[in-house]
């Protein structure tokens, strides 16, 4: 099963039997990011100078990527110049968690639940339902961070993301921070990607940390 970016940022942070996402703020923006950063592995997107540019709109035959792709295209057309990424994460960070979240249920991956908070308000939980991609996730990440395996493109670009968003504790949660913050630092900084892949990681890793540290001090 292929499970993007988002995807498994958002099973990292989602509680596996409360159904609750954990640091929900810092997840919806590294959510955001990982569609984005996806898009532009997949050769569908560009992000250089901080600005997002369509490059190809044929759909990549993912429904959680070809929304957001057609989204983003109909967002930005009608601009004189390529926006900057940062608004479209401001933009979308709000809104694109839900529409992993029902990715995820509709793959099998969590279950829906609804409970009333309070006794009055519906509320809707996705506690686990099959932990076998979450385990696999948890097990790649633990040989790249804690021992030091050497990442592929896309899982540097995984724990780039985690880790502009501060999410050390929902990816490493039996891990002090002073183990797997060194390492992850080291990965994103690091020359593991070939040249255009490194750059596109480096820039979402770039506007994740500036939206991120202006909604912290908000």
């Amino acid at each position: 099963m292929t499970v993007t970016l988002a995807e498994e940022i958002t099973l990292l942070a989602l509680d596996g039997e409360s159904g609750t996402v954990r640091k929900r703020q810092a997840c919806q923006w590294a959510v955001a990011g990982g569609i984005v950063l996806d898009l532009v592995l997949a050769g569908r997107l560009s992000v250089d100078g901080g600005r997002i540019r369509v490059l190809d709109t044929t759909p990549t035959g993912v429904k959680l990527l070809d929304d957001r792709l057609g989204m983003i295209d109909s967002w930005a057309a009608p601009r004189r110049k390529p926006p900057k990424v940062t608004e479209w994460l401001t933009k979308d960070h709000r809104r694109v968690l839900g529409a992993v979240v029902e990715s995820l249920r509709e793959r099998g991956l969590v279950r829906q639940e609804q409970r009333n908070a309070l006794g009055l308000f519906p509320v809707r939980w996705f506690p686990e339902a099959d932990g076998t991609v979450k385990r696999e996730l948890r097990a790649r990440l633990e040989e790249l961070v804690l021992r030091h395996a050497e990442p592929d493109d896309r899982s540097a670009g995984l724990i780039a993301l985690l880790h502009a968003a501060k999410l050390h504790r929902p990816a490493f949660p039996g891990s002090p921070p002073r183990e797997v913050v060194p390492r992850m630092r080291e990965i994103s900084e690091g020359q593991w990607a070939g040249e255009s892949v490194r750059k596109a990681i480096q820039e979402m890793q770039a506007a994740m940390t500036a939206v991120f540290l202006v909604t912290m001090r908000s």
